[in-house]
């Protein structure tokens, strides 16, 4: 039997429809294998450093040698500019200069890494580069808001098949992302408490969408998953800004992550996949505004999102925002949790 499910962050409906998972859909993971570009002709691998645009920072091995590469994006989607340009266009229509930042994060020197192939003390490198570079972005008082995402095979639009992430820096908060901001103030304004808190509090003692808790972080299918396979890394302690958390939660984070990734690959194989990092936007003082989102603090949550590209969004979609999922995230939390993996 189908369902309509409405999740308390975005507050959209999203169908489940399990019958849908019988059709002819192929979940073989040997046929899911990403393609993999020619490392002679790729521009993050050692040796080709002069390809790439200017580096901005670099986290050296013991030998001298580059572990991990930030660098600006050959083809930036944002970038930096004297002023913002910010002006209404025939009366009621707003435009800004594309004000921003794009970052690109070489993960690895070695072109065929993914994260669960790396070892935990490089995975928590590429943490503390993250948080380094959120950082640096957020002290200009134009980037409103930085996403941090990954996209992992072509299907889920990444050009390159060397591990990379990518971060951009925006001049605007982004209106699904003020929308779960704003869903999560009036949470806390109605209950005095955290909104995801309570999520995790009944998500744990439910346990079935529950894949694993452990080392500070619960990792859960959401009960109105989008798509197949989707998970939520969340941090058991309440925290809002990423870029606030300790040594020993980014260790955490590491072992987590690394695990996370790990069971996917071992129950689907290389699957395409985007990773979207959800924090807290710049909390930079807004004219007019003294009290905007001033209980960031109490009311949000960081976390990060993972979500297989395995299904597509076509029109049905695209024209009514609902989203249909084959796959029970009851189910697919079993099978994860059931997953062989690696170390």
């Amino acid at each position: 039997m189908s369902e309509l499910r409405r999740g308390p962050i975005a507050e959209k409906w999203v169908i489940i429809a399990p019958v849908r998972g019988k059709r002819p859909f192929d979940y073989d993971k040997e046929r899911r294998e990403s393609p993999i570009s020619d490392p002679s002709t790729c521009p993050f691998c050692t040796g080709k450093e002069d390809l790439t645009p200017r580096e901005i920072h670099r986290v050296d091995g013991p030998d001298g040698r580059w572990l991990i590469r930030v660098v600006t994006n050959k083809f930036p989607a944002l970038q930096s500019y004297d002023d913002r340009g910010r002006q209404a266009v025939e009366g009621f229509f707003d435009r800004m200069n594309g004000v921003g930042a794009h970052e690109v994060i070489i993960e690895s020197p070695n072109h065929n890494s993914r994260i669960p192939d790396l070892s935990v003390e490089h995975v928590r490198l590429i943490l503390d580069t993250y948080v380094d570079r959120l950082r640096a972005l957020m002290e200009n008082p134009w980037h409103r808001y930085v996403l941090l995402f990954k996209n992992h095979g072509p299907e889920a639009g990444a050009s390159l098949s060397h591990p990379h992430s990518q971060m951009i820096a925006t001049p605007i908060t982004p209106r699904e992302v003020r929308d779960g901001l704003e869903t999560a103030r009036n949470y806390f304004e109605r209950k005095e408490r955290c909104i995801f808190c309570d999520i995790l509090s009944g998500e744990t003692r439910a346990g079935v969408r529950v894949v694993e808790q452990s080392n500070g972080y619960v990792v859960l299918a959401p009960y109105a998953a989008r798509f197949p396979f989707e998970l939520i890394v969340y941090p058991c302690e309440h925290s809002h800004d990423f870029t606030t958390i300790s040594g020993e939660q980014r260790d955490g984070l590491a072992v987590t992550l690394k695990r996370t990734l790990g069971r996917l690959g071992a129950l689907l194989g290389d699957i395409p996949y985007n990773f979207v990092l959800q924090t807290a936007p710049n909390p930079i003082p807004r004219v007019g505004k003294p009290g905007y989102w001033k209980t960031l603090q109490y009311d949000y949550h960081w976390r990060i999102e993972i979500i297989p590209r395995l299904t597509k969004v076509a029109g049905f979609e695209w024209g009514t925002g609902l989203y249909i999922n084959p796959v029970p995230p009851e189910e697919a939390a079993r099978r994860l949790r059931e997953a062989e993996i690696k170390g």
